[in-house]
């Protein structure tokens, strides 16, 4: 049980009290659920989306059109998410752009950032707009290594594009997926904190509160060092196990041989 003024070393130790008060939380399992929700979702939603604009970019043909439109996904990734957050809110607002929209079809504005059902699609659709263009710079170098002759050994043959992209492209890219992948069910759990933090409300806590932010009101603001420790320990093993099995799986399936 620590205690700021006497140390770590002058603590009392508890022993499992603060898991057992993690689990015995009320509150604790909807914070769960939430946060393997929205990984879930941003596992499935968010994880294809840089793979599929690589594939998209790298059949452009004009290189001018194809550095604009590189230039304009990779931007948002340097704004920060109190920026986006801003924008999202703006965006999103009785007033704004998106509603504004909807009355022009004759449709009532929606509170999108006050309803509990829009909330986990805001925070995915946001991640994906602002990471996918950047993500996609790995993809595109692996693109680009590789061998031109089996591209040149398939058009004689009669494939076509899309053919190509199949036969490939994506098996050529399959190592650096898996790898990405891999990193990705590691930290499965830390869906990032200021994200969150900016877009959650008091009206959206029981679709959108997260280990992270709970652990940051109550370790942080109200000095619960101890317990919130355990939490994020919790946290950690959950992303530990899940990388170790994904990894064993990888070895078995692929011939890629996983990270370890």
């Amino acid at each position: 049980d620590y205690q700021i003024f006497n140390g770590m070393w002058n603590s009392p130790w508890v022993g499992f009290k603060h898991f057992e008060n993690m689990f015995a939380y009320h509150d604790f399992v909807i914070i769960l659920k939430n946060t393997l929700l929205i990984g879930t979702y941003q596992l499935i939603f968010g994880f294809p989306a840089p793979i599929l604009f690589a594939l998209l970019l790298n059949e452009v043909r004009l290189r001018l059109l194809k550095r604009s439109v590189q230039t304009f996904f990779y931007l948002p990734h340097f704004l920060s998410w109190v920026i986006v957050g801003g924008l999202m809110f703006e965006l999103l607002a009785t007033k704004g752009m998106v509603n504004n929209i909807l009355l022009w079809f004759g449709k009532d504005p929606i509170l999108f950032l006050q309803k509990e059902s829009f909330f986990r699609s805001i925070v995915v659709l946001s991640s994906i707009w602002k990471e996918t263009g950047w993500s996609a710079i790995i993809y595109l170098a692996a693109i680009s290594g590789v061998n031109p002759s089996l591209y040149e050994a398939a058009t004689i043959d009669g494939a076509n594009k899309l053919k190509q992209v199949w036969h490939i492209t994506i098996p050529g890219i399959v190592p650096t997926i898996m790898i990405l992948l891999l990193l990705k069910i590691g930290n499965f759990l830390e869906l990032g904190f200021e994200q969150i933090y900016v877009l959650l409300t008091p009206l959206t806590y029981s679709t959108g509160d997260i280990i992270d932010t709970y652990v940051f009101r109550n370790g942080i603001l109200q000095g619960q060092y101890s317990f919130t420790t355990a939490v994020g320990l919790f946290k950690s093993i959950v992303g530990f196990t899940l990388l170790y099995v994904c990894n064993k799986i990888a070895k078995k399936t692929t011939d890629t041989g996983g990270l370890f």
